[in-house]
């Protein structure tokens, strides 16, 4: 690990810091998980091996519960999946992701111990698990897991005492990182990876974490000096700082004291009303507007939820109406409804409209995110394919640099999004050159390929996508 060492950070107990300067897309270090399961929700359409989304996957045959692409992944998952088989086939049914990822860790550590490699810096046992901090609630749900644990937990495998357990089971609640498919589209399990845990907070961080190729990478969002701490958001930066430091206290118990919670900063941004010739909508309207999209937005959740895309547009289309009228185009709330139109929108293959609103949502984070955010990143590319399938080669071609550019540092050039991207880009730019030659022929053959070819349906739309950096209950 010669990039980064531990320290104590002030205020913040242990942390890591840079031990040489480091630049933008600089991978500080690279770190498989200790353990990791997929979730409950998803055991039956993901790999519990290799984490890749499959239409077809085959079960084991003992168990009848993990789920591999083929006999290759069955093998390699193997060494880590026998004692779980046993364990569910006589505990005879499944017990949920927690008490399946605090069995993966213990087995772990039965086996190799609480260090399994050289570049490993801290231990399981070392992490905090904040049981002291935890709500009432919180406690009942962690003794009924640790109750259903130690039924589950053979009883040929290495006996622990509660306390052991329960520490486990706080590190996995503290610490659980959310772990992506192989497209790094989607949350589709959690894990526990050491040192990534030893990277602290800030709501304005100059580093990001992402999963590539089974491993998370800690990567540099921009220039570190010798000696700077490293940070990362736990939480998405686009909340007021209030919610965001309620997020924190909820769910990792400590006040956060970043130079952008104290000062507030794009608040005003993120909650502004709109102006118009010159005079800004008064307060009241705009916090009467704010309440109203609240309400919307639940209802548009709810539709999204039963799958009812064409209410989804409905509710939004109401909405936005009101909204662009009142709300400054950084209002979150409006942000909100124009990045889920568009994503529907596009699923309908209203390709015209959702481009429209996809480039409204861009221009609005693009005023309140980090350059090099890696959710920026995302929907700026999200944007320009959006343009693309309108036929708006243009600023398809443009955003999609622009995305290019972004992911380059958050994900580097081996994740498998930015080789499509990257796919992408010289597509559209062998277009736009074409485009600038002669429009009409250009618009000629594209139509002519999308007849022979019909373009295929998007992605479902999917529930708002886990944008923290660490699992949420």
């Amino acid at each position: 690990m010669e990039n980064v060492e531990v320290f104590d950070s002030p205020g913040k107990g242990r942390g890591l810091r840079a031990t040489k300067e480091l630049w933008a897309g600089d991978v500080l270090f690279s770190e498989p998980s200790f353990a990791a399961v997929i979730f409950d929700s998803l055991a039956d359409h993901v790999c519990h091996s290799c984490f890749r989304r499959q239409q077809k996957l085959q079960r084991c045959g003992q168990c009848k519960f993990a789920q591999y692409c083929d006999r290759t992944c069955q093998r390699a998952a193997w060494d880590e999946h026998k004692q779980e088989c046993a364990a569910i086939k006589t505990y005879g049914k499944v017990p949920n992701e927690n008490i399946r990822l605090a069995a993966r860790v213990l087995w772990r550590l039965d086996k190799l111990g609480g260090v399994v490699s050289d570049m490993q810096l801290t231990t399981l046992e070392d992490l905090e698990d904040h049981i002291a901090d935890m709500p009432e609630d919180d406690l009942k749900e962690l003794k009924v897991d640790i109750h259903n644990f130690l039924d589950y937990w053979p009883r040929n495998s290495k006996q622990h005492n509660t306390d052991t357990i329960s520490h486990v089971f706080g590190v996995i609640n503290c610490n659980g990182f959310t772990v992506s498919d192989q497209r790094g589209l989607q949350a589709v399990g959690v894990g526990i990876f050491p040192n990534l845990c030893l990277v602290n907070h800030d709501c304005w961080p100059n580093c990001t974490v992402i999963l590539n190729h089974g491993r998370v990478e800690l990567r540099a969002l921009g220039k570190i000096s010798p000696g700077e701490e490293l940070t990362v958001s736990y939480v998405d930066y686009l909340n007021v700082s209030d919610e965001r430091k309620r997020l924190l206290k909820q769910q990792y118990f400590f006040d956060c004291t970043c130079e952008h919670c104290t000062n507030k900063t794009k608040d005003d941004l993120k909650m502004a009303g709109q102006v118009v010739d010159g005079v800004e909508v008064p307060n009241e309207q705009v916090k009467e507007m704010t309440e109203y999209s609240l309400k919307m937005i639940e209802m548009m959740e709810k539709a999204r939820f039963d799958g009812n895309y064409h209410e989804v547009v409905k509710i939004c289309r109401e909405c936005v109406e009101k909204q662009e009228k009142v709300l400054a185009d950084t209002h979150i709330y409006q942000l909100r409804m124009w990045s889920t139109l568009s994503e529907v929108l596009a699923y309908l293959q209203f390709f015209g409209e959702a481009a429209t609103y996809a480039r409204k949502m861009v221009d609005g984070y693009m005023k309140l995110y980090h350059p090099n955010n890696a959710q920026l990143g995302m929907a700026t590319m999200r944007a320009g394919v959006t343009h693309w399938q309108a036929g708006q080669i243009e600023v398809a071609h443009g955003m999609i640099c622009k995305a290019y550019a972004i992911l380059l540092v958050t994900h580097g050039p081996t994740h498998p999004i930015t080789k499509d991207l990257e796919a992408m880009r010289m597509q559209t730019e062998m277009e736009l050159r074409m485009f600038q030659q002669n429009e009409y022929v250009y618009h000629s053959m594209r139509e002519a390929a999308l007849k022979n070819q019909p373009m295929s349906m998007m992605a479902e739309p999917v529930e708002e996508g886990i944008k923290n950096l660490f699992r949420r209950k």
